[in-house]
């Protein structure tokens, strides 16, 4: 098949384009890096600032239009594919329906399904918009509230929505709120993870080093400030059995470089699930601090594998889960195995290609 994989979102699909061609398929990334993560694409989108760099995208887009036609199947990261308002993604989504084959769309982050999903219905004990019955206000997900309740972008979700011939979710909560309304045509397939070439090290280090990456416009909406505060209060309890990293908005390579070198990473405090970045770790013997709960491991049909440190949104779970590794690295070999062995199983970047190559012929 001949695939357009068309933005990006923390690697998922220049990892997933890797698999596909390993399966024989002509793939083609066209995306902006995802910001200033700087991801891997075969044609870039990158935007610069301010309405010369609307302008100047625009203009780019459309030189390239005669490349976005002919392909079998078209993958949208998300209803905000490339860096424009909404109101002209319409047409652009248009062209791309009636020049191509089959479009799918992607269920891999924020839009108007999973705000409003979560607000409304509140299917998740918790998320990034509720805590049980109660909304969270906080200043980033009252942001995310505004952006796409009424908005055009919210006319555009639900039209992509209800007009592609597929939707492919990547977490369980994704996943939950998509399929509460289009039950026929979502899907949840893992994200892919390309393993390293060798088996990492699994044994327990002194000092355990922490690894917490920061986006400096997302860290109370993601629970990253929660997070931090308690590897600090961790950090300065027990100065000579922890070591605390913190990476700030840099670009993914440099990020990856630094998180190598880690024993656990913390992410996601509000995920049910391991996001691409805490996968990633995983596959390098790295212990998650984060999102695992047991709906997780339903979806994937997991029995036996507990390897995510599972914590609740707060601030007391994550230092209790932190104080017990620390005074327990005994367990740390054992969590190290279970996480290589767990992406092997659910991750493995080829292995989900293929789940993907089943799903757009079906």
């Amino acid at each position: 098949m001949k695939i357009l994989l068309l933005g990006e979102y923390s690697n998922v699909h220049a990892t997933l384009a890797v698999g596909l061609r390993i399966l024989g398929h002509e793939v083609t990334v066209v995306s902006n890096g995802d910001f200033w993560k700087d991801y891997p694409r075969d044609i870039s989108l990158a935007r610069r600032p301010g309405k010369l760099g609307g302008l100047l995208l625009m203009a780019k887009i459309c030189s390239i239009l005669p490349k976005l036609r002919g392909y079998d199947v078209v993958q949208l990261i998300n209803p905000m594919f490339v860096e424009l308002k909404a109101e002209r993604i319409f047409s652009l989504y248009n062209y791309l329906r009636r020049h191509n084959g089959k479009i799918f769309l992607g269920g891999f982050g924020m839009d108007w399904y999973w705000v409003n999903t979560c607000r409304t219905q509140k299917p998740l004990r918790y998320s990034d918009f509720n805590i049980g019955n109660e909304l969270r206000t906080n200043r980033d997900a009252l942001k995310e509230v505004a952006d796409w309740h009424g908005t055009a972008k919210e006319r555009l979700n639900k039209y992509i929505a209800e007009d592609c011939d597929g939707i492919i979710t990547g977490l369980y909560e994704y996943w939950t709120c998509y399929n509460i309304v289009f039950p026929e045509k979502t899907v949840y397939i893992p994200f892919p993870i390309r393993l390293p070439d060798k088996t990492p090290a699994i044994n327990a280090r002194k000092p355990l080093n922490l690894f917490i990456g920061i986006n400096k416009t997302r860290s109370e909406y993601k629970g990253t400030d929660i997070m931090l505060q308690a590897a600090k209060d961790i950090t300065k309890r027990y100065p000579d059995m922890v070591k605390l990293n913190i990476a700030e908005s840099i670009p993914f390579a440099q990020y990856e470089k630094m998180m190598n070198s880690s024993d656990a990473i913390l992410d996601q405090l509000y995920s049910y699930t391991p996001s691409m970045n805490s996968l990633l770790a995983m596959s390098k013997g790295i212990i998650c601090i984060g999102g695992g709960e047991e709906e997780n491991y339903e979806i994937i049909n997991e029995k036996e594998l507990r390897p995510i440190i599972n914590v609740e949104p707060t601030y007391e779970s994550v230092y209790n889960e932190l104080e017990k590794l620390v005074l327990h690295p005994e367990h740390i070999p054992e969590l190290k195995r279970q996480s290589i062995e767990y992406i092997k199983r659910h991750h493995e970047y080829v292995g989900v290609a293929r789940k993907y190559e089943e799903f757009y012929k079906k």
